[in-house]
């Protein structure tokens, strides 16, 4: 059986005083308070996210 990839991602920034779309990028990650994180699957579109807002998030870990 194929283990999926994933990554961990932390906030590492805030929100506040930014451009509404980070926010909700933000938030589409899963993501909404300081030094929170999530592991997600590893795709396109959420590598595109994470790409978008690199001050406010970093990868911690790559598995799989």
């Amino acid at each position: 059986m194929a283990t999926k990839k994933t990554i961990v991602v932390k906030q590492v920034g805030s929100p506040a005083r930014r451009p509404d779309v980070q926010r909700r990028t933000l938030i589409g990650l899963g993501l909404n308070k300081m030094h929170k994180t999530r592991e997600l699957e590893d795709t396109p579109s959420v590598r595109g996210m994470v790409n978008a807002i690199p001050h406010l998030v970093e990868i911690i870990e790559e598995r799989g």
